[in-house]
């Protein structure tokens, strides 16, 4: 690249030297016309024209000179003739993003005739993934098309190119990263916290529907649920074997899995499985208006004596509430509440130690649950609020759509703390149970924002 200034045009010193005898040798010529002429009767005449006609001249030669000393030289692309592209035609006609899956032979030239195919309608290939199968490969293209290009005549030409099985959707700014980037972000996330396993899997593998299976049921009893460790991959059904017991299930009914997911899968698992159970140990410290301090936490299995313990001062309507079922069961539920593997649970204790609430965000398939236990002594202070606006704000972080609590109808508490929410809530009533479904995606985005500061008194941090 170069400035304006070193790109003028060279200076020749030949041309110089050409022009300066040329002009010597002009002077003479006249010189010599105006001897001959001058003694003539009409000299003066004749001598004051030819002046005139040199000067003429010579402003009309500064005038062509100046004209085109700045043209550009013959052949060189200015964007103004008639095949140039104006400013502003991509953003005047716009353009979105797709994702397309195709299945194509495993030939050479068969990828190369896909993307003549895209290159005639002018669309642009920004990532490629390719899926090897036992006959043919899966292409994964990430592109971008016109607007105005509709996905029937874009599936129509794949298919004329040798594509079969296209899939396609639209994409959105989050799928321009590559995938080792968001492979390696979600190994990551995985690592640091046990509960995103599910999350990190079907941000992996797109809309899917997962369901973790426990070895053994409430009662303790086996299941009979159990995947061999190298996992079963059956078309449209992904089956993992769970690191804490049971087995993961994949389902995505809409589009096979290939072996390269799969694999991505199964890797994800294997490093939850090696890293054992883990959950992040940050904390915030609240007063209440009382003055009480009490400190906000992740829980996990080791909570569970302390969970029983509060169960033990919890009255039988408020367990009955809670667990909507026999109060002798209320204990067997800890073990699958605790466990990272089905959602996340948000702990309150007290400056003694003592554990007073549960606040739990349970994922069930492609729904989220959230559900609260506060110990009697305790409640009406607001702790209530502050685990459900926590709770939903892990369920923003973890991209959910929506979350649901299913409580009793006069259960006023519940109620109260899900409409302080300020979110757009759906209400359902069968037979005296209440399920009150908060939408997500219909508030503003700072309404949903995860909370980084504590909305009671703030006493530290950490």
């Amino acid at each position: 690249m170069t400035s304006a200034k070193s790109a003028r045009r060279p200076h020749h010193w030949r041309r110089d030297l050409i022009e300066l005898a040329a002009l010597f040798t002009a002077v003479a010529v006249a010189d010599a016309i105006a001897n001959l002429i001058g003694h003539q009767p009409d000299g003066p005449y004749l001598l004051m024209a030819s002046a005139v006609a040199l000067v003429a001249t010579a402003a009309f030669h500064t005038w062509w000179a100046r004209r085109h000393s700045h043209a550009p030289p013959p052949g060189t692309d200015t964007g103004t003739g008639p095949e140039a592209p104006s400013a502003g035609t991509e953003e005047a006609s716009g353009t979105v993003l797709w994702r397309m899956r195709t299945t194509v032979r495993d030939a050479p030239g068969t990828l190369a005739a896909l993307c003549i195919a895209l290159a005639r309608h002018r669309i642009d290939i920004l990532t490629l993934q390719t899926h090897p199968l036992a006959e043919g490969t899966v292409d994964e293209f990430l592109l971008r098309a016109p607007a105005a290009l509709p996905a029937q005549q874009l599936t129509r030409e794949i298919s004329a190119a040798g594509g079969s099985a296209t899939w396609i959707e639209r994409a959105d700014a989050h799928d321009l990263v590559d995938t080792p980037t968001r492979v390696l972000g979600l190994a990551t996330r995985t690592a640091l916290d046990a509960a995103e396993l599910p999350l990190a899997l079907r941000q992996l593998l797109g809309r899917c529907t997962i369901h973790s299976l426990p070895a053994l049921s409430i009662t303790g009893r086996p299941t009979g649920e159990s995947a061999p460790v190298e996992g079963v991959l059956e078309d449209t059904v992904m089956r993992l074997r769970d690191p804490s017991g049971g087995v993961i299930t994949v389902e995505r009914p809409y589009l096979p899995f290939t072996p390269t997911e799969f694999a991505r899968a199964r890797a994800l698992v294997e490093l939850d499985a090696r890293l054992g159970p883990r959950v992040p140990r940050s904390e915030d410290v609240l007063t209440l208006p009382e003055g009480n301090e009490i400190t906000v936490r992740r829980a996990d299995g080791d909570d569970r004596d302390a969970a029983l313990a509060m169960h033990g001062r919890c009255s039988e309507q408020t367990l009955g509430l809670r667990y909507h079922g026999p109060v002798r069961d209320a204990d067997r539920y800890l073990d699958h509440l605790l466990s990272p593997r089905f959602g996340r649970t948000l702990a309150v204790q007290t400056a003694s130690g003592r554990l007073v609430a549960l606040g739990h965000l349970l994922w069930d398939g492609d729904e989220t649950e959230v559900a609260l236990l506060v110990e009697d002594d305790w409640q009406r202070r607001g702790i209530g609020s502050e685990l459900l606006g926590r709770l939903v704000a892990l369920a923003v972080e973890a991209g959910c759509e929506s979350v649901y609590a299913v409580t009793q109808a006069h259960n006023t508490g519940m109620v109260a703390a899900m409409r302080a929410l300020s979110l757009p809530l759906d209400y359902q009533i069968e037979e005296g149970t209440l399920v009150i479904t908060a939408r997500l995606t219909a508030a503003p985005a700072q309404q949903l924002a995860p909370r980084t500061e504590p909305q009671l008194a703030p006493q530290a941090d950490q």
